[in-house]
């Protein structure tokens, strides 16, 4: 029979939920401000909307993703299950859990916090500084999205794919709408714009059917990261607490 310690050791707290929570929300917002970057870019005005009130909605989206990432990492770092450091948090690929996958959450936080970092201090660095960093933005989004999808325990729950799924579709449609509305010229950058578009749907879904939907992900993604992209199954112990991404 189960003792209560080992119920109690087996049960998430509510800092694992919250982290959990606080991550897909960030992943949402950032998601949300991705598009909202790309749609507005470039020579579009709106009929309807203010630029100035497009410029305040993304800078709003951006903070708020950040202040739920700040969350994701607060919670994961208090909840003692993981045994994360702020060392883990700061520096992509220094942990021992899931290094690669929480390596790359780590790099698309850094970057993140680049961007309003120099934002902040925009008229100081001037424009083209600003904006060639500015444009990290658009890599945070990827490295979170394959962040979410190695590490999170939820990858394997039919929600969390929707979301996923749902994401990924919104800025790939925002990507390619960004593409027709561009016109003629900068046509090596509408062409690489359109491949990595059509490419990260195709990488994310060969990932996800080899790796965390198939059994024993939770040991490959501690592994090192040869180990954890191979296919070989292994079985499933009690490395996750729920148990949805063994």
């Amino acid at each position: 029979m189960t003792g209560p310690v080992q119920l109690a050791a087996a049960t998430p707290s509510p800092l694992w939920y919250a982290t959990r929570a606080g991550g897909t929300v960030a992943l949402l917002l950032l998601t949300a401000t991705v598009v909202l970057g790309i749609v507005a870019g470039g020579q579009y005005v709106p009929r309807r909307i203010a630029r100035f009130e497009i410029t305040a909605l993304h800078r709003n989206l951006s903070v708020l993703a950040l202040l739920f990432l700040v969350l994701h990492i607060v919670t994961a770092i208090s909840d003692t299950f993981v045994h994360l450091t702020w060392a883990d948090a700061l520096v992509p690929f220094a942990g021992s859990y899931r290094p690669l996958w929480l390596g790359l959450g780590t790099l698309a936080f850094d970057l993140l916090l680049a961007v309003l970092l120099t934002s902040a201090v925009r008229l100081r660095i001037g424009r083209s500084r600003w904006k060639a960093v500015h444009w990290l933005a658009y890599a945070c989004w990827p490295l979170a999205l394959f962040h979410g999808a190695g590490t999170g325990t939820d990858t394997r729950l039919s929600l969390q794919l929707v979301l996923y799924a749902a994401s990924l579709a919104a800025v790939v449609l925002a990507v390619w709408w960004r593409l027709y509305r561009a016109g003629p010229g900068h046509r090596a950058l509408r062409l690489w714009s359109g491949v990595a578009a059509a490419a990260i749907p195709v990488l994310l879904t060969v990932f996800l059917a080899a790796g965390p939907l198939k059994p024993g992900w939770a040991q490959r993604a501690d592994s090192a990261p040869q180990a954890a992209v191979t296919t070989a199954a292994h079985q499933p112990t009690g490395a996750d607490r729920t148990g949805a991404s063994a």
